[in-house]
């Protein structure tokens, strides 16, 4: 499963790309509009950072809007893939964009709209794991009801897992078998640490310590 970080923040871009572990990046108009920092400029430094996918959204409401918006931003970089949402006017966007551009279909919230946005060629799907789950309906058999239908039909969309609130989530979007996951910064890391691989390094070394001849080894 390919790593995507959600964020617009580029000290954690940098940060979790120097690990090697993230493959892309995702943003949205919030995320941008919390770093401060002008749009393009923005965009232009994630790109330099991270040699993989980077999801930046339209903001127009009408079909026609957004289709303007994402010819403009996919000229930005080779890189860009343009986050159209869910919405009816996204659906129109989507039938013109899905011939033009990498697209990515998101705010999805049913497999109804993973199966049209997948008719219409969009280049990724993103599911909102996290939201569903807050409203009392499971992300994860969501994710599992699309993956069966691409499945089904051979849709060539991969499915982007998105909303991830822990790393719960993100195992089970692997499990079952989303292609991507989009993971914000406070989430990666506590995929990497774990409490017990602390507790038995600190057991190793300390042993190790204990016998004086082995310190001269290194």
């Amino acid at each position: 499963m390919e790593i995507f970080i959600d964020t617009a923040n580029l000290d954690d871009i940098r940060k979790y790309a120097d690990y090697g572990i993230i493959d892309g990046v995702t943003t949205n108009p919030a995320l941008i509009a919390k770093e401060g920092q002008n749009f393009l400029e923005v965009i232009e430094e994630i790109c330099a950072i991270v040699d993989g996918p980077v999801s930046v959204e339209v903001v127009g409401n009408t079909s026609k809007e957004m289709i303007n918006e994402a010819r403009r931003i996919s000229k930005l970089h080779k890189n860009i893939v343009v986050k159209i949402p869910a919405s009816l006017e996204g659906f129109k966007a989507l039938k013109v964009l899905g011939q033009e551009i990498r697209t990515n279909f998101t705010i999805v919230y049913s497999s109804n709209q993973a199966l049209l946005a997948a008719k219409l060629n969009a280049t990724y799907v993103s599911p909102f794991v996290g939201r569903l789950d807050v409203n009392s309906t499971n992300g994860t058999n969501l994710i599992n009801e699309i993956v069966k239908i691409y499945q089904n039909y051979n849709f060539q969309t991969k499915i982007l897992a998105a909303s991830m609130r822990n790393s719960v989530y993100v195992k089970e979007a692997a499990l079952s078998g989303a292609h991507v996951a989009t993971i914000p910064p406070e989430v990666i890391e506590p995929m990497m640490f774990n409490e017990l691989t602390e507790l038995s390094l600190d057991g190793f070394l300390k042993a190790w310590n204990e016998l004086p001849q082995n310190k001269k080894i290194f």
